[in-house]
């Protein structure tokens, strides 16, 4: 049995239309959405609305974490505008999620990241595609248990939830051999990001489960250039699975 395994996905359509090759099946840790490319600050929703200049600046600000006059920033911008900010985003949201629902395999399993809209999801998963958040599955043999979202942040972006909400999630899936999230349990080398030289949220819960249930795999993305992509905890081998937005290549797992 092999699964193909992608996360942070954020708008790279041509290379999900093919990460599913070869496998039984493709695993989606979330992130769909491409609001703004740090690498590229003329691809995503913000620099199409506001322009490159504008993007360079939030870019520049949210780097160093001087978020209060980022979200001045994206205040002023939105009410130059003049259109209502939840409505824009949502338009251009719908269209990025169309275009990647369609590119999914079937079978694809898939579970939400911090920056996608879950309600929208219904709307755009074909047959072939399963949504999973707080859910398990069996491929193979193996129990797959699947955490959807991240925690709160300065950032705000959309699907941020409590610890209280995210732990209820992880607590509800039982023992499983295959634990997938989209953010990396709470360990320093699964959640600073190289690049952008800070710590990302991991989450504790997810961590008290790989000790108490030990389960083989635990996989997830978030983070985009970790200080370690893999390591173990325990009985259990973390993996991040790399920012499928930049690579384009899928992590493979056999059995």
């Amino acid at each position: 049995m092999r699964i193909n395994v992608v996360s942070d996905v954020h708008g790279n359509t041509g290379a999900l239309a093919k990460a599913g090759e070869g496998a039984d099946a493709l695993i989606c840790l979330g992130d769909l959405v491409l609001f703004l490319d740090y690498a590229d600050h003329s691809r995503g929703i913000f620099p199409d609305l506001f322009g490159v200049e504008n993007a360079d600046l939030i870019v520049e600000l949210r780097t160093a974490r001087r978020f209060d006059e980022a979200r001045d920033l994206g205040r002023r911008l939105w009410a130059e505008l003049g259109i209502d900010r939840a409505d824009a985003i949502e338009s251009a949201v719908r269209g990025q999620y169309a275009e990647m629902f369609a590119a999914f395999p079937a079978p694809t399993y898939a579970t939400y990241g911090n920056v996608d809209i879950p309600h929208l999801w219904p709307e755009y998963a074909r047959p072939g595609t399963t949504v999973l958040d707080g859910d398990r599955v069996e491929l193979g043999g193996l129990v797959f248990g699947f955490v959807g979202g991240g925690l709160r942040t300065p950032m705000r972006t959309p699907y941020e939830i409590s610890d209280e909400e995210y732990a209820a999630k992880v607590e509800a899936l039982g023992e499983v051999d295959v634990l997938c999230s989209h953010i990396p349990p709470d360990v320093p080398e699964l959640t600073y990001d190289t690049v952008a030289r800070r710590f990302e949220r991991g989450s504790r819960a997810l961590l008290d489960a790989i000790h108490r249930i030990r389960p083989r795999y635990a996989l997830f993305g978030h983070v985009h250039q970790p200080l370690a992509r893999r390591m173990r905890v325990g009985a259990t081998e973390c993996v991040n699975v790399g920012h499928f937005a930049a690579t384009g290549r899928p992590w493979s797992l056999e059995w």
